[in-house]
């Protein structure tokens, strides 16, 4: 499995916080967002939909997919500039995930003080050597410098004895009947010992402004002396469930279903880099949706269900009462097509997604995904892809994304793709983006990640 690559802005050094947002997402700078496109007709199964043509001229005019990428990209910028959030301080412990907004230069030499490398010993001029008695540890005080002739047991990781020539590793050692120690191979001047700053010194920068925070990146932080790195605030994210028929446990009855995004949904987006505050259960009642709207004031508001024009589809007239301002209406997109993204206030946005499980996954990804990764300022993934093993059928107008595994140098579509259905991508790692039209076997077709493909799960129903 070939993971997508990021980048992490080498040259950012002389960036401001403002600028890593165009730095790490590789901005050309800031385009007005593009005119809103009316939807296409709400799908059957869509929550709300009835499969009813609208006005032929409205027909096959949502936003194409690439295109409701790109938007989502720049309300992003145009929204992170306006509400000009400042880095905060965090500590190791909470910053996995967030973006340098500061370099991180060295608080102190690396190593700071010379090391050992290997178990064995410190020595001093030419053998043989005599042996002290005591030895040296990692984390104990320097001992009294060697003399020449003389030599020290000496642990990895510590401090080495001044006027030490080299340690000689302990398979490289031996004692004769007088205890005095003899090298079984050549030692050379410095050998096995880490000197202090040789990786790096005091003031040095180490990484850049835009830099993601990594399992290594907090290791390397610690090293260099950091309790806590500044970087910029995760966006926060409230979550909007919509619906009368949703249940939270036990089995379906009586025409009530259980509620799959509830759980689904909060994990995926801190995933993408969110701050998820809350998840609200709202009834299909057009009041209680704008009260939760107007009520919020989170970065992003994520509604489930309600984004068609069913009679209990409330969110597009709640929109237009509040004066949102709509940027993407409908995404040339299955499963997912009525999906939409509205500005509410000049640094609020609001991403509907469909009610049926995998078209909400389907909105997740094309539009909460590059609005959620610019405002976080995280990089932006390089595109690649693979080729198919196996047929997919398309849409004859709209991109469809569909669950795949990848084996080896193919990816492996996944049956159960249905937009209600979430068997498919529970077994995903990654998804396949078909262009109209479908592809054929070998085909070479672009794939985005899941948050979880490299966590080498191997269950396959194809």
């Amino acid at each position: 499995m070939t993971p997508r690559s990021t980048r992490t802005g080498e040259d950012a050094e002389d960036l401001d916080v403002e600028e890593v947002l165009a730095l790490v997402n590789n901005s050309n700078g800031t385009h007005p967002p593009e005119p809103a496109a009316r939807p296409e007709p709400a799908a059957r199964g869509e929550k709300g939909g009835t499969g009813t043509p609208r006005e032929p001229d409205t027909r096959h005019r949502a936003t194409p997919w690439p295109q409701a990428r790109d938007i989502a990209e720049r309300a992003a910028r145009n929204a992170g500039r306006a509400a000009r959030r400042d880095p905060v301080s965090v500590p190791l412990d909470a910053a996995l995930g967030l973006t340098l907004a500061t370099p991180l230069d060295a608080l102190t030499d690396l190593p700071s003080f010379d090391t050992s490398a290997m178990d064995g010993w410190a020595v001093c001029g030419p053998a043989p050597w005599d042996v002290r008695e005591e030895g040296v540890l990692a984390g104990h005080t320097a001992q009294a410098p060697l003399t020449d002739g003389e030599a020290v047991r000496i642990a990895t990781g510590a401090r080495i004895p001044a006027e030490t020539t080299a340690v000689l590793r302990s398979e490289h050692g031996r004692t004769d009947d007088k205890g005095r120690l003899h090298a079984t191979r050549g030692v050379a001047p410095g050998q096995d010992i880490r000197p202090r700053g040789q990786e790096c010194r005091t003031g040095d920068q180490l990484l850049p402004v835009g830099t993601l925070v990594t399992p290594a990146v907090l290791g390397l932080a610690a090293a260099a002396g950091y309790d806590t790195v500044t970087a910029l605030p995760r966006p926060r994210v409230e979550v909007l469930v919509l619906g009368d028929e949703l249940l939270t446990e036990g089995l379906p009855h009586d025409g009530l279903i259980r509620d799959a995004l509830g759980p689904m949904l909060p994990p995926w987006l801190r995933a993408l880099g969110a701050e998820v505050t809350v998840v609200r259960r709202v009834r299909d009642d057009a009041y209680a949706l704008r009260r939760a709207v107007t009520g919020s004031d989170a970065d992003i508001i994520v509604t489930t269900g309600g984004t068609a024009a069913g009679p209990v589809d409330h969110v597009h007239p709640t929109l237009r009462r509040i004066g949102a301002e709509l940027l993407v209406d409908g995404v040339k997109v299955r499963p997912g097509h009525p999906m939409l993204l509205a500005r509410v206030t000049e640094t609020q946005h609001l991403v509907g997604l469909p009610g049926n499980p995998l078209a909400a996954v389907s909105g997740l990804l094309t539009l909460a995904e590059p609005l959620l990764r610019t405002l976080a300022a995280r990089p932006a993934p390089e595109p690649y892809t693979l080729p198919l093993r196996d047929a997919v059928h398309g849409h004859p107008h709209d991109t469809r994304l569909v669950p795949a595994v990848l084996r080896g140098d193919q990816a492996v579509p996944l049956h159960y793709n249905g937009p209600a259905m979430l068997r498919g991508i529970a077994a995903a790692d990654a998804l396949a983006v078909v262009p109209p039209g479908g592809a054929r076997p070998g085909q070479e077709t672009e794939l985005l990640d899941l948050p979880w493909a490299s966590a080498g799960i191997e269950v396959c129903f194809t």
